[in-house]
């Protein structure tokens, strides 16, 4: 029984007709653990690893740090491989956010920038993994509050503290996360 070729049929009801599609498993060596996904009529399907809750840090960054290279510096020094986060505190003026893309789908992707113009209030999530050299990067989005204004965005540019920010790091380990640099987008993306 090979399960790297099984194919199996899966039978869909879709107005009261069967349809018959075939499903491939495919696996993917990564790291000396599995990666697992499929193709769904040519269509590649979620892949993923596993990895299981180490360490637990509560940190709290100081009035004009800057987000992703403290956390980075953080990781470095407490030798985190990898990690998920929560963040909440204070965005200050000048603080620069990845606001999407200018065009949806065109390649090769060309980002846009905000600048907060004010301080904001913020609560993001994001999470840590290495780059092809070992280095931790973080991808995290956070969204800013002002009265009735909100931006939401990736904190890669610089998001510099006002006052004080509070993150919760929770260490993943045995992960096999890593950031990997893929022409197509130009960005670094996560490879399970």
């Amino acid at each position: 029984f090979d399960i790297h070729n099984f194919l199996f049929d899966i039978l869909r009801f879709k107005t009261g007709a069967i349809q018959i599609r075939k499903f491939e498993f495919v696996t993917t060596q990564v790291h000396s653990s599995m990666v697992y996904g499929y193709t769904v009529g040519g269509w590649r399907a979620m892949k993923f690893s596993q990895a299981r809750q180490g360490r637990t840090f509560v940190i709290r960054l100081e009035d004009g740090d800057i987000l992703h290279e403290e956390i980075e510096r953080f990781a470095r020094e407490q030798s985190i491989k990898a990690a998920a986060l929560i963040a909440v505190g204070g965005a200050d003026t000048g603080s620069k956010l990845i606001v999407g893309p200018e065009e949806g789908r065109s390649k090769p992707v060309s980002p846009m920038e905000h600048m907060l113009e004010n301080v904001y209030e913020i609560a993001g999530t994001g999470t840590l993994f290495p780059d092809e050299k070992g280095n931790p990067v973080l991808h995290m989005h956070i969204a800013c509050g002002r009265k009735e204004l909100t931006v939401t965005g990736c904190v890669r540019n610089g998001v510099k503290v006002w006052h004080i920010m509070e993150v919760i790091l929770f260490e993943l380990i045995d992960s096999t996360g890593v950031r990997v640099f893929e022409a197509q987008t130009g960005f670094n993306m996560l490879r399970p």
